[in-house]
């Protein structure tokens, strides 16, 4: 027997893909995956984590943006600062811990820092 798909289910179906791929997308940088570190010790403001990572603010913000709009961190204002702190921490070391597991084998030949080679056949 056939399984019929509301148009609901489809729907409902890709607004979890859109959300996965957004998470995906969120632990996919190595800065942000910096940023989740620090995060794990409290609350950090921007200008904190800015001076920790020796990178700009602009960027910084650039990647909490990112993060807060995938649920993995929430923010609050403090005054005129914002505090950035970490949203399901123990599901998110839970994730980390099985992409370890199970990207050991294949992370050792990957070149994730570099580009993908181009089609002359570069390597």
């Amino acid at each position: 027997m056939a399984i019929i798909e509301s148009r609901i289910d489809a729907t409902e179906e890709a607004q979890q893909r859109l959300q996965l791929a957004a998470l995906f997308h969120a632990l996919a940088d190595p800065t942000r995956l910096l940023i989740l570190e620090h995060l794990k010790t409290g609350e950090h403001k921007v200008k904190d984590l800015t001076e920790h990572l020796g990178l700009a603010q602009s960027t910084v913000s650039a990647h909490l943006s990112c993060l807060k709009d995938s649920d993995l961190v929430s923010v609050r204002s403090q005054g005129r600062a914002s505090l950035y702190s970490l949203n399901h921490a123990q599901d998110l070391a839970a994730v980390q811990d099985q992409a370890l597991r199970l990207g050991r084998p294949a992370n050792q030949n990957h070149r994730w820092h570099e580009g993908h080679p181009i089609a002359d056949g570069e390597a």
